[in-house]
């Protein structure tokens, strides 16, 4: 079980003059907004565009955004949606460990530049590569928001309000995804393609600007701005030091080879160090109960949701003969995305926001909500199954509040960043990522 901490926001004293916990709530919204909106901006129309084709008769038409202009295969496309997820994982880990030594609050203004910079990259890519590592970065970007956004919600949130907070900023994530969608036809459709990564970079930038340039919020469990400069100044005299003894030989005659020996000991030993430091947090991680168990079923969870989210609307082309199914459950996962992010943390506040309880509405809204989508599939009626797969879906929803308020609240606030990070690593590398081509393989061998 985690250490019990006062919650609440920081004390007078640290608290910065622009700061309120529901501006904060409303800055970290517009940011995930945005984050979001670029996921559904890519996979638009507008943006992601269609391949060109040639008739039997030899007429040809030539294709439509990043498709048509670079020319890409169904597999380079593929590669291309999902080329954000390998710098998201890779750094997810990296500034959630960044965290104990940089303040958190400067680290999400790093991600967001990042994640600025990359997508004008993408907007000036010139093939398929360049905007593939452009699209890696925008994931390397989001990483430190992805890790570090969610505990300061949750120190800074009412204590009989903390689900429903969390539940608000995740209702971002359909809401940004159904955004972008529009955003990037309208824009895509209408202009270019590259505008409209213009146009998120510009919606981004002022948010990057205000994480260098406003005085930092503090992380419950970290050292304060001033502790982090010791920390830099105490290493920084460390290594002066070590360099002073090692530049002078026996006698003292200046030795340029010792000194040069010395400083690659010095990092050499500062990164076993940290490496030992996160091997043992993650040890710390992988021996909490809770957090394990939570993590297991939001793998479960995920993986559920990705094969749906994929074969839902092929499935109801072919079952029900829906010319706009793609439509028809872009609009279902949003209402229900939205509404079942919002109830679902509203709920477990009014249940009273306890782990224990946590688990028993995770346990009830997952099981109602995957009766519920499996019934739907049993009828015939379009409108029968479209009406039980929308109530499902808000079922299924609305866990994201609950279940990130396991993450936080399961381990010691200092791990509350590394737990957020190596969470979303195990959802997407066991979850999403590979339930899609599973059940295609499920399909074509047992013919379901």
């Amino acid at each position: 079980m985690a250490e019990t901490d006062t919650a609440g926001p920081p004390t007078t004293d640290s608290t910065p003059s622009w700061f309120t916990p529901k501006r904060l709530l409303a800055v970290f919204c517009v940011i995930n907004l945005l984050n979001y909106l670029d996921r559904g901006a890519i996979a638009s129309n507008g943006v992601n565009g269609s391949q060109g084709s040639c008739t039997a008769s030899g007429t040809c038409t030539s294709g439509t955004g990043i498709q048509g202009e670079f020319s890409l295969t169904n597999f380079e496309d593929g590669v291309l949606s999902s080329s954000f997820m390998v710098g998201l994982l890779v750094a997810c880990p990296i500034f959630a460990t960044l965290a104990e030594r940089v303040n958190p609050f400067r680290l999400i203004g790093v991600g967001l530049s990042v994640w600025t910079f990359a997508v004008i990259g993408c907007a000036a890519s010139f093939n398929f590569w360049s905007i593939t590592i452009c699209r890696m970065l925008v994931g390397v970007g989001e990483a430190s928001f992805v890790s570090l956004a969610a505990p300061f919600i949750d120190d800074n949130a009412p204590a009989a309000q903390k689900t429903a907070w969390l539940g608000i900023f995740y209702m971002c994530i359909p809401s940004g995804y159904a955004v972008g969608y529009i955003f990037g036809g309208l824009v895509g459709g209408n202009y270019s393609w590259r505008i409209a990564f213009i146009g998120e970079a510009i919606l981004m930038l002022p948010f990057a600007v205000l994480g260098f340039v406003i005085k930092p919020l503090q992380l419950k469990g970290f050292s304060s701005s001033g502790s982090y400069g010791k920390l830099r100044s105490v290493d920084l005299v460390a290594s002066d030091v070590q360099e002073t003894e090692a530049s002078y030989g026996n006698g003292g005659a200046f030795s340029i080879a010792e000194d040069s020996s010395a400083k690659s000991s010095s990092l050499a030993t500062n990164a076993r160090n940290q490496l030992s430091k996160f091997v043992k947090e993650i040890k710390e991680l992988l021996v909490n109960k809770v957090y394990v168990i939570n993590v297991l079923g939001y793998i479960a969870y995920t993986f559920v949701l990705g094969a749906y989210s994929y074969w839902g609307p092929k499935a109801g082309y072919s079952i029900y003969h829906m010319d706009n199914a793609d439509l028809i459950f872009g609009g279902i996962t949003v209402v229900s995305g939205v509404f079942g992010s919002l109830g679902g943390g509203y709920v477990l506040d009014f249940m009273s926001n306890t782990i224990s309880n946590g688990f028993k509405l995770l346990s009830a809204t997952t099981f109602i909500g995957a009766i519920l989508c499996f019934s739907a599939f049993c009828f015939k009626n379009v409108y029968v199954y479209l009406a039980l797969f929308a109530i499902g879906e808000l079922f299924v929803f609305a866990i994201q509040g609950p279940v990130n308020y396991i993450n936080l609240e399961a381990v010691k606030p200092s791990l509350r960043p590394l737990s957020m990070a190596m969470s979303t690593v195990a959802i997407h590398i066991f979850g999403d990522v590979p339930s899609s081509p599973l059940v295609g393989v499920l399909q074509l061998d047992f013919r379901l």
